[in-house]
C-alpha cells in the first residue's frame, strides 16, 4: 500500500509535536519562497536570454538576405553604369568583357546570371533583330505576343548555362513585363513576382531583378523616364540557389520559409531533416520589403536551437534549494526535538534541585537554630564564670593590697575577665549571624535621618562626622536588617578609625529605579586590596595589637543580610585611602517571616 502525503492536518501535528517556535516556521517559509523566488528568476532570465538568441538568429538571416540583394543591385548598377560608359548601349562582345571583368560566379554566389534586356518600340523591332543577328546569325526573339511592348533578353552571361534564355521577351509574361515596367517608370531596381526561369530544369521557383538604363539626361520625372527608356541590365535568381548561397543550413540553428503573396517560394521546414524540430521552441513570421515585393519569412527553431540552449541551471537551482530546504527542516525539527527533550531535563533537573533546595533549606534552618541555641545556651555558663570571677576579686581584695600580696594572681583573674567578655560577644554575634535575615517585626518604614541620628547618639559622633546624602528620605523593605547593615559599617567605621575623634562618615542613598544603590564611604586607614575578600568570612578580622577586640561576625552579617536580596557588597578602599562599602537594597519585598529562634532569649 503506497502511503500517502501528508496533509494540512498531518502538518499541523507534526509542527505541533515538534514544538517548532513559530519563528523556524518563519524561516522555512521565507528560506522556500526565497529557492522558489531564485527559480523563477533564473527560468525568466535563461527564456529571455534563449529568445534574445532566437532573434539574433532570426536578425541574422533576414539581415544577410537583405544585404545580399543590396550586393546584386550593386552588381546591377555596375552593369547600368557600362552601359551608359559605352554611350548608352553595348555590343555582345562588350557586354561578355564587362560580365568576365565582374566575375559574377565568384563575387556573387546564388547569381544565375547578368545579362541585358532591350526596350523596342514601335517601329525598331526590324532594326533591332539585324543589330543582335550581326553579333550572332542565329539570335531570335520568342515567344510571339500581342503586346505592344518588347523586352527581349540581348545579351546574358555566362551565356552556356542562361542559353535557353536568351532571345527571350520578358513583356510576354505578366509578372516579367509588370516589375520591368515598374523599374522604368520608377527608375529603381525592382524583382518580379515569383516565376519559373526558362533555363532552370529543375522548375522551382525564381524571380528576375532589373535595373533600368535611359538614353536621355534628363530621367527626373515618369513621363521623361518613359520617353527615354532604354532597356534594363537584370539578373536571374532561382531562390533555391540564392538561399543556399546565402548561409548554408548546416550553420544556423533556425530554419525558415519565403512566401510572396502566399505563394511559397522557398521552403526549409522539411520534416526529413535531422534537425527539423515538431515542436520549435520559437517560431515567427516577418514582413520583409524587397524591392517592390513584399516577402513572408517564417522563422522556426531546430533541435540544434533546442541542444545548444538548453540551459538546466534553473532547474538545479531549484533541486538544491529544494535539498537545502530539506536540510534545514531536518535541522530544525531536530533542534526542536533536542529543545523538547532539553526543556524536559531541565524540568526533571530542576524539579530535583527544588527538593534538595527545600531539604537544604530545612537543613539550613535547623543548623541555624542549632547554632542559635547553642549560643544562647553557652551564655549561662560563661556568664557563671564571669559572676564566679568577680566574686574571686571580691573576696581576694585585701589580699590584693597587702604587700605580700603576688601581682599573678590579680593579672590572671583579670584575664579571665577579659576572656569573659570576649566569650560573651562571639556568642552575640553567633546568635545575630545566624538569626540575620529573621525578625519577628513587621517591617515599618524606616525613616533614614532619624536612623543616622541615631547611629551619632550610639557611637558619639558629631553631626559632621556622619553624613546622610542621596534623593531617599526612607526604606520600606526588610527595615529591620538594613538599619543592621548600615549600622555595623559605620560601627565598623567608628572603631578601626586610627582617630575616632577625626572620623568622617558619608551614608549615601540613591534611587536606581527597582532598588537602592547605598554607600558607606569614611576615611580610615583602608583596607590592603589583598583582604577584600577575608574581611567578609566568618570569624575573620584585621585586628591589629593595640586596636580593639572584634568578632569578626559583623561584615559576616552584612554579607549574608545583603545577599539573601539577590545583591552582593562590594568595596573600593586602599591601605590609607579610606573605605567605601557599596551594596544595592530592594525596594520592596521585606525578609522572611520570624524563625523560632528568634523568640528564644
Amino acid at each position: 500500500m503506497m502511503k500517502s502525503f501528508p496533509g494540512t492536518g498531518s502538518w499541523h501535528r507534526l509542527l505541533r509535536d515538534s514544538h517548532l517556535p513559530l519563528v523556524h516556521a518563519l524561516v522555512i517559509g521565507l528560506s522556500l519562497m526565497m529557492t522558489l523566488g531564485a527559480y523563477v528568476y533564473a527560468s525568466a532570465q535563461t527564456d529571455t536570454r534563449i529568445e534574445n538568441a532566437f532573434k539574433a538568429a532570426r536578425d541574422q538571416a533576414a539581415g544577410l538576405i537583405s544585404a545580399r540583394m543590396e550586393k546584386y543591385e550593386d552588381a546591377l548598377w555596375a552593369g547600368v553604369s557600362a552601359v551608359q560608359s559605352h554611350g548608352g548601349d553595348m555590343t555582345y562582345r562588350q557586354w561578355k568583357d564587362f560580365a568576365r571583368a565582374l566575375r559574377v560566379d565568384q563575387r556573387y554566389p546564388g547569381i544565375n546570371g547578368i545579362g541585358i534586356i532591350h526596350h523596342v518600340g514601335p517601329g525598331q523591332y526590324n532594326a533591332y533583330l539585324r543589330t543582335r543577328r550581326s553579333e550572332r546569325p542565329e539570335f531570335s526573339v520568342y515567344p510571339a505576343h500581342d503586346n505592344s511592348v518588347r523586352l527581349p533578353i540581348s545579351f546574358i552571361e555566362p551565356e552556356d548555362m542562361n542559353a535557353a534564355a536568351v532571345g527571350l521577351d520578358v513583356a510576354h509574361e505578366s509578372h516579367r513585363r509588370k516589375a520591368a515596367l515598374a523599374s522604368s517608370t520608377t527608375g529603381e531596381a525592382r524583382i518580379t513576382a515569383p516565376i519559373v526561369l526558362v533555363q532552370d530544369e529543375s522548375s522551382t521557383p525564381g524571380f528576375l531583378f532589373y535595373a533600368p538604363f535611359y538614353s536621355g539626361s534628363d530621367t527626373a520625372g515618369r513621363h521623361e523616364r518613359e520617353q527615354s527608356f532604354d532597356g534594363l541590365v537584370y539578373a536571374p535568381f532561382v531562390v533555391r540557389k540564392l538561399m543556399a548561397g546565402l548561409l548554408s543550413k548546416e550553420l544556423r540553428n533556425v530554419r525558415f520559409s519565403i512566401s510572396d503573396q502566399g505563394q511559397l517560394i522557398y521552403n526549409e521546414h522539411d520534416p526529413e531533416d535531422p534537425q527539423h524540430d515538431p515542436a520549435p521552441k520559437f517560431t515567427e513570421t516577418v514582413e520583409l520589403e524587397v524591392y517592390g515585393r513584399t516577402w513572408t519569412i517564417d522563422f522556426r527553431t531546430t533541435l540544434g536551437f533546442r541542444q545548444a540552449h538548453s540551459y538546466s541551471q534553473p532547474t538545479l537551482i531549484l533541486i538544491g534549494g529544494l535539498v537545502i530546504e530539506a536540510l534545514v527542516i531536518s535541522l530544525l525539527f531536530m533542534m526542536a526535538r533536542s529543545s523538547q527533550r532539553a526543556r524536559a531535563y531541565a524540568a526533571r533537573v530542576t524539579t530535583d534541585l527544588q527538593e534538595k533546595s527545600v531539604k537544604l533549606e530545612k537543613a539550613n534552618e535547623e543548623l541555624e537554630q542549632f547554632v542559635y541555641i547553642t549560643s544562647h545556651d553557652l551564655k549561662t555558663p560563661v556568664r557563671s564564670i564571669g559572676t564566679l570571677t568577680e566574686m574571686i576579686q571580691e573576696d581576694l581584695e585585701d589580699y590584693f593590697r597587702s604587700a605580700d600580696a603576688d601581682p599573678e594572681v590579680a593579672a590572671n583573674l583579670a584575664r579571665i575577665s577579659e576572656r569573659v567578655d570576649r566569650m560573651n560577644e562571639l556568642t552575640q554575634g553567633v546568635m545575630e549571624y545566624a538569626r540575620t535575615g529573621k525578625h519577628s517585626s513587621e517591617d515599618k518604614p524606616l525613616c533614614l535621618g532619624r536612623m543616622a541620628e541615631t547611629l551619632r547618639s550610639d557611637f558619639g559622633l558629631a553631626g559632621s562626622q556622619l553624613e546622610l546624602h542621596g534623593n531617599v528620605a526612607q526604606i520600606a523593605a526588610d527595615t529591620f536588617n538594613f538599619a543592621r547593615v548600615v549600622e555595623n559599617l559605620v560601627g565598623n567605621a567608628v572603631k578601626y578609625h586610627p582617630s575616632p575623634d577625626t572620623a568622617k562618615i558619608t551614608v549615601r542613598v540613591e534611587d536606581a529605579g527597582l532598588r537602592y544603590d547605598v554607600s558607606v564611604r569614611d576615611n580610615g586607614a583602608g583596607i590592603a586590596p589583598e583582604y577584600h575578600r577575608k574581611i567578609f568570612e566568618v570569624f575573620q578580622t584585621l585586628r591589629c595589637p593595640g586596636q580593639p577586640e572584634s568578632t569578626g561576625i559583623g561584615l559576616a552579617i552584612v554579607k549574608k543580610s545583603v545577599e539573601r536580596h539577590g545583591f552582593e557588597v562590594t568595596l573600593h578602599s586602599d591601605t590609607g585611602k579610606g573605605a567605601d562599602f557599596r551594596f544595592s537594597w530592594p525596594k520592596a519585598g521585606a525578609g522572611a517571616p520570624a524563625a523560632p529562634q528568634a523568640q528564644a532569649a
